[in-house]
């Protein structure tokens, strides 16, 4: 089934919240195969006060969150289950990180992830993000899907 999600639907699925909250939309998903979803970038984002003053470029690590809280969300949607059900998706590892351009106030980033495999409770993601159809990161995301009150 394919779905699109708004930001309070979002809200409803995932634990995270402004100013961490990095997903605005989802434009597609297809439950235990794929996700496609955006995050714009403002300058009014908190980071840009210092990354970097005079020429604000949105951090590699908070993009590679973007793609995990993507992943998040296609996990808890294929799972049937949410942040408020007492689970969570943790970062278990990232493979094959690649950063191939900066993204800056303006940029739209398109956040894309693909369940590879699901093995016991770690899930494997091939993610990537573009702006303007324009490639500017890709990793292999592991998150562990558990329990919240056994981190």
């Amino acid at each position: 089934m394919e779905c699109t999600m708004n930001i309070t639907e979002i809200m409803a699925v995932l634990p995270h919240r402004y100013p961490f909250l990095l997903v605005d939309r989802v434009v597609e998903l297809v439950k235990g195969e794929k996700i496609v979803a955006l995050k714009n970038i403002t300058g009014n984002e908190e980071v840009f006060n210092g990354h970097f003053p005079g020429a604000p470029i949105f951090p590699g690590v908070m993009i590679v969150e973007a793609l995990a809280q993507a992943s998040g969300i296609l996990g808890f949607v294929t799972t049937d289950t949410t942040a408020d059900d007492g689970k969570l998706y943790l970062f278990a590892g990232l493979d094959k990180v690649r950063f191939k351009a900066p993204v800056v106030p303006g940029d739209q980033l398109m956040l894309e992830s693909e369940v590879v495999a699901v093995k016991r409770h770690i899930w494997r993601f091939q993610t990537r993000a573009t702006v303007n159809g324009k490639l500017v990161c890709e990793a292999t995301l592991l998150c562990a899907y558990q329990d919240r009150d056994k981190v």
